[in-house]
């Protein structure tokens, strides 16, 4: 283990987010995450309340510019001065700023090219000397090839807007920030040995058929790793691979397989012993993968699947959905939390929401793992432009998060299929 279970982990986030109308105010949610290993979270754009709480905790903070601040940002130098002096704080301490989200997949298609000289308007805008990042969150659907994981590669039709950010991550030292779903690659493949996989459970690993000696264990690595293969084959060794969102839900809809407790637990806790562990994934060994979990709360004004609504790690009475091994005192929670902060964000994210989901069937925690053929599954079909993909979760930050559930492992059973006749 890297660390105790009662120290700060510097590799452990959480999203922040705040599409709901009964969330307890900032200043509990503060308290809250305080009492937990969790050092760090992410905030989808600037608001104040929601900064300040964090002022003399130590924790420290990713700020969101959302899409909609990219075209300012990219005018002028001097709009992205007047941003950087509104928004970035000196206390709580600001580890990074995103620059919008799954730009490349947004229903505006000129923020594509306003996205580089956004962020580098922000950037020459931080104090000298400042140790803040900048970069944005990028979907899984920015790779054309993740299968084997040593085969990743980006998309070729992306190139335009992909290459001069890869440029400026290498130039600013500034991460990749990447959004790897396993709970949707394992909506279009609901077999128990992918279950296994997804889940940190025990399975009989998956050699990946590119790099001799690299065999995977789950799924979280081997997405991780094909972002990392794609940035090694463009010749950006030197940019970090940083996860900005991952989970699971524990509640969905009838037809969403696997949105349940059990599974939810089963995945974040696993995630957790996994990063602390220190094991880092086969394509580097040693090193774990900053990872911002999703998401503090339940949002129950998302918009979208019922699941949408059902990520939380915690219940606004500031107790512990399930079991995460991320709080300090061992206990389920603060609890009680103060009355609940009116909503803030108003239009369309606060409509009525749609009936709650219902609970899906449990399935077994543990499960019986018959052997794989060799390889590995299709880990993220790329989609259209504009569109999921099997891996593919889009961010709260700006949209509902949809995807198209494309079978991951039907390339992969039609090749050994034919490898057999």
């Amino acid at each position: 283990m890297l660390n105790s279970a009662a120290a700060p982990q510097p590799y452990i986030g959480i999203n922040y987010g705040d599409v709901a109308d009964n969330l307890p105010p900032p200043s509990s949610t503060a308290r809250l995450i305080k009492s937990t290993t969790i050092s760090k979270v992410r905030l989808y754009g600037t608001d104040p309340a929601m900064i300040s709480a964090f002022a003399g905790t130590g924790i420290s903070l990713l700020l969101g510019a959302t899409n909609g601040d990219i075209p300012n940002l990219a005018s002028s130098p001097s709009a992205a001065a007047a941003w950087v002096a509104a928004h970035v704080p000196s206390d709580p301490p600001i580890t990074a700023v995103s620059v919008g989200n799954e730009v490349f997949f947004a229903d505006d298609p000129a923020l594509a090219a306003q996205l580089v000289p956004a962020m580098q308007n922000l950037y020459a805008a931080l104090p000298p000397n400042s140790s803040i990042k900048v970069s944005t969150v990028n979907a899984m659907d920015v790779l054309a090839a993740s299968d084997p994981p040593s085969s990743g590669a980006f998309r070729p039709d992306l190139s335009a807007g992909l290459d001069p950010l890869l440029a400026f991550l290498s130039k600013t030292g500034s991460p990749f920030l990447v959004n790897p779903y396993p709970y949707f690659a394992y909506l279009s493949d609901p077999r128990a040995e992918t279950l296994a996989f997804c889940l940190f459970q025990p399975n009989p690993g998956r050699p990946d058929a590119g790099s001799a000696g690299l065999t995977y264990t789950n799924m979280f690595d081997a997405m991780v790793d094909a972002v990392r293969a794609a940035l090694d084959a463009k010749g950006y060794k030197d940019v970090e691979v940083v996860v900005a969102e991952t989970g699971w839900p524990h509640k969905g809809d009838a037809d969403e397989t696997g949105a349940t407790v059990d599974n939810a637990r089963a995945y974040v806790s696993g995630l957790v012993d996994h990063l602390r562990s220190g094991a880092g994934t086969p394509r580097t060994p040693g090193k774990p993968v900053e990872t911002y979990l999703f998401a503090v709360y339940d949002e129950d004004l998302k918009p979208g699947k019922g699941s949408e609504k059902y990520f939380g790690l915690f219940q606004t009475s500031l107790t512990e959905t399930y079991p995460t091994g991320l709080l300090r005192n061992g206990t389920a929670g603060l609890g009680p939390a103060v009355a609940p902060a009116p909503a803030v964000r108003p239009g369309p994210a606060t409509a009525s929401p749609a009936p709650p989901g219902q609970q899906s069937q449990l399935l077994p925690l543990l499960v019986q793992v018959t052997p794989a053929p060799p390889g590995l599954p299709v880990l993220c079909a790329p989609g259209a432009k504009g569109t999921g993909s099997a891996c593919a979760h889009t961010s709260a930050a700006e949209t509902p998060r949809t995807f198209a559930a494309i079978p991951i492992i039907a390339g992969f059973w039609l090749i050994a299929l034919q490898v057999l006749i």
